[in-house]
């Protein structure tokens, strides 16, 4: 049997993920747009900076930060991120944004996963339409960017997902 679109282009991204460097959770972003993959993205430190898994720890992870929360101190660049910064702005407009994220200690799908506060923002400016997370092997959920813009967690103090 055939395999849907949408998941197609969300087991592209297990496997950008696996380039990942994090020690907490590692996730894989792809931007298509017109069924042409514009640019992919992992999380990792930015260049030249050591990885979370070469020096062997994760700060959020020694504070017990929670998910979703205090990313200023994480030495990463997210998936989302990355793949925002590796592509042209009018190759992004109307894009769809594919994520997978995979819990580092037992390979099990994040769950719930959704994008940050900081990456629903660089999504928002950079045009794409929709965000496609996978949620299962086989199940996703689709999210319309709009609701980004019109359910603004910064403005009621919402931390996390």
């Amino acid at each position: 049997m055939r395999r849907d679109k949408n998941n197609y282009y969300l087991d592209i991204c297990e496997q950008v993920l696996e380039r990942g460097t994090c020690i907490r959770r590692n996730f894989g972003a792809i931007i298509v747009n017109e069924d042409e993959i514009i640019s992919t993205g992992y999380v990792g430190a930015p260049r030249g900076r050591k990885n979370c898994c070469d020096l062997k720890y994760c700060t959020r992870e020694k504070l017990n930060i929670p998910r979703g929360e205090r990313y200023e101190l994480c030495r990463s660049v997210h998936a989302e991120q990355n793949a925002i910064i590796s592509a042209r702005r009018k190759d992004m407009i109307g894009a769809t944004l594919y994520l997978v994220g995979i819990n580092h200690s037992d390979g099990s799908y994040v769950e719930g996963a959704r994008p940050c506060a900081l990456c629903k923002r660089m999504i928002i400016n950079a045009g794409i339409k929709q965000v496609v997370v996978r949620d299962s092997k086989e199940k996703y959920t689709i999210i319309d960017v709009s609701e980004f813009i019109e359910n603004d967690e910064t403005l009621d103090g919402v931390l996390g997902y």
